[in-house]
């Protein structure tokens, strides 16, 4: 069934966001790529556990290679010869219950970015064979955090140390960790190095944890930013919360609700850093904090309620605008695409979007004197800062979404027109839109009201189920997951999961690009990663 088209049109003001006019939509044609092993339940019944396989993101090996690394969060990494389409396990992460994975503390049952939440390669990855992973473990499970290597042999656990959780305010849930892998033989389908911990985080809550972490791709070496990681920590929901740790997200005491930079490899920007409290990376002495008494000096910026998503954004023709994108997850009423600057505060648990955050999780108009009290512990000290606010944002109203996914900037040649368009999706709802990227670059400018248009994205699939069906559009990706989905003999009577806008079922959607910069859209109910072959 074609789906009619919704062209939503809002006014321009706090109140509201953007959408193009009809004349500007771009229909996506996309194909089934991969179809991923079923990990998780069909019953339908239980959490997260019945998305059929929690794919989180798709990866192209560096250096002109023809394979892809794909996490599941329920524990696989998988590697896929594309020449071949021969999906191998080359780790697993999941050694709970009896499971084959190396790690029998993992958090992957509740919480939507729990398990391995992230997969990055190192920037030299070629020649030294580094990629990092961000996993959840249960602060309160038995046993140990050393990775089992029964059977990844490969993998000389000799030396594994975990590290000391970093504290943050409130109650201990479970604890983000990244690691640094050393593959020995990248040419291999199979895992031969070592594992080294870098940074656990104790996390408050099972919502909003560890998320991406990124690398610059436009630094080279000798540049302050080669092979220095940006990371994504979200405020584990404390920020919504009626508890003293409400204002974790503000607080610079603490990881939670921020954008952290450090450097992962000790040997690294050795003059230019010092080295962190638990000895295992270092910390860029042009952090803005790292003088800033009682504060984390890893806290590049803050003030965020769940900043999972991150990208940058590089400019071939002009590398002064090469920006570091995040999207952040919103309470009740926004989902934003921010442009982040060193040490900025963007708001969050006094701001969502750019509205103020009332008590009562509610927001409404920004006061008259638009600064927030700069909070180091849990009392607010007489400084003042204005917040940033966001370039790009979508309400949860119809048309709108509840949960913003990943975003990239397109670079590549299958689609002319979406050249240097910021492309980016609605975790539930599937919805795709983009916004101009320049037109990103001038909202950034300080004013709360200035926002780039965002423009709707429909697609086009030919559903592989149905031989005899032609290609139809679509409007968002749930019907497409929802296809997928009860084929695959998935039970739940439409989609697992519900939510505000997109009610019942989630479509869990989000896009990433390959080498060349082309788009592929996969998503986790379906457990399908589409490829982006064109459009019209």
């Amino acid at each position: 069934m074609i789906q009619t088209t919704r062209i939503v049109c809002f006014v321009f003001a706090v109140t509201a966001f953007s959408v193009g006019p009809a004349s500007s939509q771009t229909t996506l044609e996309i194909k089934d790529f991969l179809t991923m092993p079923i990990t998780g339940l069909v019953d339908g019944k239980v959490g997260n556990s019945v998305l059929l396989s929690r794919v989180n993101s798709v990866k192209e090996e560096p250096g002109g290679a023809t394979r892809l690394f794909i996490p599941d969060q329920n524990g696989p990494l998988y590697i896929l010869d594309k020449a071949t389409q021969k999906l191998t396990t080359y780790l697993d992460f999941n050694g709970r219950d009896q499971r084959p994975g190396m790690f029998h503390r993992l958090s992957y049952e509740q919480g939507y970015g729990n398990g391995l939440n992230c997969f990055v390669f190192d920037p030299d990855y070629r020649r030294n064979g580094k990629f990092y992973t961000v996993h959840m473990e249960e602060s309160s499970m038995n046993g140990s955090s050393v990775p089992d290597n029964k059977n990844f042999p490969g993998l000389n656990a000799t030396g594994y140390v975990p590290t000391a959780a970093i504290g943050s305010p409130g109650p201990a849930i479970i604890e983000g960790v990244i690691v640094e892998w050393t593959d020995t033989n990248i040419s291999n389908s199979t895992f031969e190095g070592r594992a080294r911990e870098i940074l656990r985080v104790q996390l408050t809550g099972r919502a909003h944890p560890t998320g991406e972490i990124i690398f610059n791709p436009a630094a080279r070496p000798g540049d302050p930013d080669w092979r220095v990681m940006y990371i994504g920590q979200g405020d584990s929901a404390s920020g919504e919360s009626k508890t003293p740790f409400r204002t974790n997200p503000q607080r610079l005491d603490t990881l939670l609700g921020k954008i952290l930079r450090i450097i992962p490899d000790l040997n690294e920007h050795t003059t230019t850093s010092t080295v962190s409290e638990n000895g295992r990376y270092r910390i860029p002495n042009d952090n803005p904090f790292v003088s800033k008494a009682g504060a984390r000096k890893e806290i590049w910026a803050y003030g965020f309620r769940n900043p999972h998503r991150l990208s940058w954004a590089v400019d071939p023709a002009n590398p002064a605008n090469n920006r570091l994108i995040a999207n952040s997850v919103g309470l009740h009423t926004w989902e934003t695409v921010n442009i982040i600057h060193k040490g900025a505060n963007y708001g969050y648990s006094q701001r969502e979007g750019n509205e103020i955050v009332k008590d009562d999780n509610t927001t409404g108009p920004l006061p008259a004197l638009d600064k927030i009290l700069v909070y180091v512990h849990d009392t607010p000290t007489e400084e003042l800062v204005v917040p940033t606010y966001p370039v790009a944002q979508y309400g949860h109203v119809p048309g709108g979404g509840d949960a913003i996914g990943t975003g990239y900037v397109y670079q590549g040649k299958a689609i002319p027109a979406l050249q240097g368009k910021y492309v980016f999706t609605d975790i539930t709802t599937g919805r795709i839109w983009y916004s101009d990227y320049k037109e990103m670059l001038a909202a950034d400018d300080g004013k709360p009201n200035t926002m780039a248009q965002m423009h709707e994205l429909k697609i086009s699939w030919k559903n592989p189920y149905s031989p005899a069906a032609s290609a139809q559009i679509y409007d968002t990706m749930f019907p497409i997951a929802e296809a997928a989905y009860q084929a695959r003999g998935g039970k739940d009577p439409d989609l697992p999961g519900r939510s505000t806008v997109s009610g019942e079922g989630r479509a869990d959607t989000r896009v990433a690009v390959d080498a060349a910069g082309e788009l592929y859209i996969y998503t986790k109910t379906d457990g399908v990663i589409r490829q982006v072959v064109g459009a019209k």
